[in-house]
């Protein structure tokens, strides 16, 4: 998406709701960016939120993710308009395959259970 906002964070909630199921519970850690803690954010029953502290994206595995793509995809570039990054972008995510992500997203303080 081209931008964020309280009503794409709904939508996408919504989706991801729909997608596990009403017989599983998803916790979904996010920073505490506008459109994560708005009043008018809509949370599926199946949904809790698990907020970091302020101010700790050393805690926040995208983090990682967002430095990685950028060091090895991004950086040092120079691209002729709004689409060549999004198509450079669109190029470093579909890069990653799950063995890599889950090796820089990885965490001693995040466990899943299956």
């Amino acid at each position: 998406m081209p931008t964020v906002n309280t009503g794409l964070m709904s939508l996408y909630l919504e989706r991801l709701g729909r997608h596990v199921g009403p017989t599983r519970q998803v916790v979904l850690v996010l920073d505490q960016a506008g459109w994560h803690v708005a009043k008018d954010l809509q949370v599926p029953a199946n949904i809790t939120l698990l907020f970091l502290p302020p101010y700790s994206p050393e805690l926040n595995p995208i983090e990682r993710l967002w430095c990685f793509l950028k060091e090895h995809h991004l950086s040092n570039r120079v691209y002729a308009d709004y689409e060549a990054l999004l198509a450079a972008g669109t190029d470093a995510w579909n890069s990653l395959t799950t063995a890599r992500m889950q090796s820089i997203c990885r965490t001693t303080w995040i466990e899943r259970k299956d």
